[in-house]
């Protein structure tokens, strides 16, 4: 493998967690492919040899390219919302887009937030993303806006004030995000139909792709279906991380075969979604955690 081959190799690696931090940043899926080819060139180009944190240092790129095209498109008063072009792999060209994948990469964001987060300054915006939803440390962040530690603190706390004061928004703290996914695990583990009740806003919506379809699993929708749908249930589901948002995977012998994505409002959960697709489930940036 010579060198070329052995770079893209570790660039796909972290392809996932790179596209889930420019979409969150720019709104737009065709912006959150260029910025992540341009990490990959400048990659290609870079002497890497001494970069501990690679991970950290892709992150790092894409995020100042990221806040270069807010800036950019500030100026130019463009559209954020040109979503046309999904994403592309290493060197080659961007293909038409995927109707149902893009709805799910939507979905995980949540276009109440992706507008409230159109509404912030490109530093804001970026240094709200990048600590609040990938918990990346203001002393990381702020060379990227150039600005102090401090300062970047501050910028992060005006978008999250910004966020939190918009009512239909999700819940973009992890830590609550946590507390509600792992209550709800317990309660579907244990089969409280109560608790699961207590958790659910009484319009929720359970959601499924195709093959979580064929699989057996069905659609609802309101609380009490919902919860008569996981109540005794999920007992082989672990808690992960998905795209950096609070969910459960059910991973048997560590490989992932579905995925459970929950959006989350002022501590009920109004969506939940299924995937079982292999090939979506691969694009994610899913981290198994403890418990």
């Amino acid at each position: 493998m010579d060198e070329q081959e052995f770079l893209a190799e570790r660039f796909e690696q972290y392809r996932a967690r790179l596209r889930a931090v420019a979409y969150r940043v720019l709104g737009s899926t065709g912006e959150a492919d260029d910025a992540v080819q341009e990490a990959w060139l400048r990659l290609s180009r870079s002497d890497t040899e001494g970069v501990a944190n690679l991970g950290g240092w892709l992150t790092t790129v894409v995020a100042r390219v990221a806040l270069n095209m807010l800036r950019s498109r500030e100026t130019r008063r463009e559209d954020p919302w040109d979503m046309h072009r999904a994403p592309a792999g290493n060197g080659g060209t961007a293909t038409a887009v995927d109707p149902e994948q893009q709805a799910v990469l939507a979905d995980s964001v949540g276009g109440a937030l992706l507008v409230v987060l159109d509404t912030l300054a490109p530093a804001e915006r970026l240094a709200f993303v990048l600590h609040d939803m990938f918990a990346v440390p203001f002393d990381e962040i702020a060379p990227i806006v150039e600005r102090s530690p401090g300062a970047t603190r501050q910028l992060a706390s005006r978008a999250r004030r910004r966020v939190q004061g918009t009512a239909n928004v999700p819940e973009t703290d992890i830590g609550r995000q946590r507390e509600v996914v792992d209550a709800f695990l317990a309660a579907s583990r244990g089969g409280d139909f109560a608790a699961l009740l207590a958790l659910l806003d009484p319009e929720v919506e359970l959601r499924t792709d195709a093959a979580a379809a064929l699989a057996g699993a069905s659609a609802a929708r309101g609380a009490a279906a919902v919860a008569e749908t996981f109540a005794g249930r999920a007992k082989a589901a672990q808690p992960a991380l998905i795209d950096g948002f609070a969910g459960l995977v059910w991973a048997p012998g560590g490989k992932p075969r579905v995925v459970f994505g929950f959006t989350i409002r002022h501590g009920k959960v109004v969506a939940i979604e299924l995937l079982a697709d292999a090939g979506r489930i691969d694009q994610l940036d899913l981290e198994l955690l403890d418990g």
